[in-house]
């Protein structure tokens, strides 16, 4: 069968006996292949094309059935992420304008806070909650429902994180503005545990820091950098020993780190690029 004849047999519910399609039929068919962007896959062989393309036809031919209600079963299951993207947004444009209600499970917690108006949370053969993505998808109620004990969920990103590594900090990363994300998780796949700072609560370095660093100096959203915290930071620093600084340039606030920096560099303390070379 052609990817046209398989989206066709959405419509034989509508046709007689002989269950022969009619113009208004074949328009339908197309309608709908050209919706979910497949109408140039109409002459392929349905057994030749790819996981991607495959699951577009089908839903082509979901919507040709003029369902009110559709059930979808990890649609995005073996898809890449370009195709997994399309998808989704072709699920959330059909909901929007042809008023379809859309039901599917997901496992990929960050499409699903993304793309959906309602959660639910399944665990085991209960239902646990139930609500908006923005009162599901909090980092507590995620942990919970996942049991994790060997990692974290992060809110923000929609993401998991890795558990941090054990220890005392070895490197003392200086960071902020989304500088120290990178650092954070290469130090974390070696192993190395690590102190981080000075950041701002509003930062996003702080944010992953929150999960992957062993100890985190950061200041009030918007304020200078108080000498208090400043203090703590370079001693850890001292301590420490091994210093990565990801900032190239330092604004009122957080001149301090620049502080940092300069303080590691007449003490003699390893400075170093990036966390790849340790």
């Amino acid at each position: 069968m052609t990817c046209e004849d398989v989206v066709a047999t959405g419509r034989y519910p509508y046709t007689g006996l002989l269950g022969i399609l009619s113009e208004e039929d074949r328009t339908q068919v197309r309608a709908a292949m050209e919706l979910v962007n497949a109408w140039d896959l109409r002459d392929r062989d349905f057994t030749e094309i790819s996981d991607g393309q495959r699951q577009r036809v089908l839903l082509a031919r979901a919507i040709c059935q003029e369902p009110q209600i559709i059930v979808l079963d990890e649609p995005t299951s073996y898809l890449d992420v370009r195709y997994a993207l399309e998808l989704l947004g072709i699920l959330r444009s059909m909901a929007e304008e042809r008023g379809i209600t859309v039901i599917m499970s997901l496992h990929e917690l960050n499409m699903a806070q993304k793309v959906s108006d309602l959660v639910m949370c399944v665990k085991g053969e209960y239902i646990t909650h139930f609500g908006t993505p923005r009162e599901i998808f909090q980092r507590e109620l995620i942990g919970e429902l996942y049991e994790l004990s060997n990692g974290s969920y992060n809110p923000l990103f929609g993401s998991f994180e890795m558990e941090r590594p054990k220890g005392e900090p070895r490197v003392f990363v200086i960071a902020g503005g989304g500088t120290g994300i990178a650092e954070y998780r290469t130090l974390q796949r070696k192993r190395i545990p690590f102190a981080t700072g000075i950041l701002h609560e509003n930062d996003i370095d702080y944010q992953i820091a929150y999960d992957l660093a062993s100890e985190v100096f950061s200041e009030k959203s918007f304020e200078r950098i108080g000498e208090e915290v400043f203090q703590r930071a370079l001693a850890r620093l001292y301590a420490c020993g091994t210093v990565i600084n990801c900032l190239k340039s330092y604004g009122e606030i957080n001149e301090k780190n620049k502080r940092l920096y300069e303080m590691a560099v007449a003490a003699g303390l390893t400075v170093v690029e990036s966390a790849e070379g340790l």
